[in-house]
């Protein structure tokens, strides 16, 4: 537990559990499946249902190709502001708007900020020829996220027929975004600094440098439009990215809750109706800053100080 953090009392512990209900309720109304995985990163605590189980991702793969690119700025393999002119056999339909733009010459940095404030389709697969696909499926197995699998480009429904399907599981999802909070890669003198759990052995040289760290939270925070945001209180900053596929409804962010930020994950699929899941993940997100928001004014008794 982070230092300074008081023990929770057995009203807390109800409080949990009736926080755990609350998602499990929700999970259930859906009229198809839903899966989510949360992480307290203050106390460590883990909430979860199907959070193993591998669902499509649709454009929340996205988080991924985000992580390779400042991986690969940390490397020196690329670098955000060099450009690159559109080659229109890169662009495709669905979101976004490079695929009505001719031939337009953007830096790294300017499509990294049209694949995941507009989810821009046409982007993204610039994106993912420059960083290369198969390179981010092993930089995700490297991460000891072996279910997330980037294995198209955007709007490949040729792909997809053949189940060459993007996808992940909640629990991995929540796990790239720890890591992508931090703690931030260090040199071998310096102490690891971070939120609970940090990581250890084969993993560490994964991590992002602290500059990358930050530059990759400042663009996820980006303006958008998700059903993990609508279920917020005003002001409450995010670092998200959701997706949308035909049945499937996803979203998946960093939420900087006051003195108790947190990661959520929910991810629906089978849906019978698009709108259902949206309006579960709303709800699931609004019961997560519910009880972490509370958590964060509270005192060890409850007392709402600090709301």
């Amino acid at each position: 537990m982070t230092a300074g953090v008081q023990q929770p009392s057995p009203t807390a512990a109800e409080l949990k559990t009736k926080f755990e209900r609350r998602l499990q309720e929700i999970a259930a109304r859906v009229d198809g499946v839903m899966g989510y995985a949360v992480l307290d990163l203050t106390s460590g605590d883990r909430f979860g249902r199907l959070e193993r189980e591998v669902f499509p991702t649709a454009s929340t793969i996205k988080l991924a190709i985000v992580y390779e690119l400042f991986k690969q700025v940390d490397e020196g393999r690329l670098r955000l502001d060099q450009t690159l002119t559109l080659d229109r056999r890169h662009a495709v339909g669905g979101s976004g708007v490079l695929a009505a733009m001719g031939t337009p010459t953007l830096s790294v940095r300017d499509y990294a900020t049209l694949m995941v404030m507009l989810s821009d389709n046409t982007a993204t697969n610039v994106l993912i020829d420059l960083a290369g696909m198969d390179n981010v499926t092993r930089r995700m197995a490297g991460l000891g996220l072996n279910a997330t699998k980037l294995r198209r480009r955007m709007a490949d429904l040729d792909a997809a027929r053949r189940g060459d399907e993007n996808v992940s599981t909640p629990a991995e999802i929540v796990r790239l975004l720890e890591a992508l909070y931090g703690p931030a890669e260090t040199g071998p003198n310096e102490p690891q600094a971070g939120p609970s759990q940090p990581q250890t052995g084969p993993r560490r040289p994964e991590k992002l440098s602290a500059t990358s760290r930050d530059e990759a939270i400042a663009l996820l925070k980006q303006t958008k439009t998700s059903r993990l945001r609508k279920g917020l209180a005003a002001g409450v900053e995010t670092a998200d990215k959701p997706g949308e596929l035909e049945g499937v409804r996803v979203d998946a962010g960093i939420v900087f809750a006051k003195k108790r930020p947190y990661i959520l994950c929910v991810m629906t699929t089978y849906l019978k109706d698009e709108a259902e899941g949206e309006r579960a993940i709303e709800e699931a997100s609004r019961a997560a800053y519910d009880y972490f928001s509370r958590l964060g004014a509270g005192l060890q008794f409850g007392r709402q100080i600090g709301r």
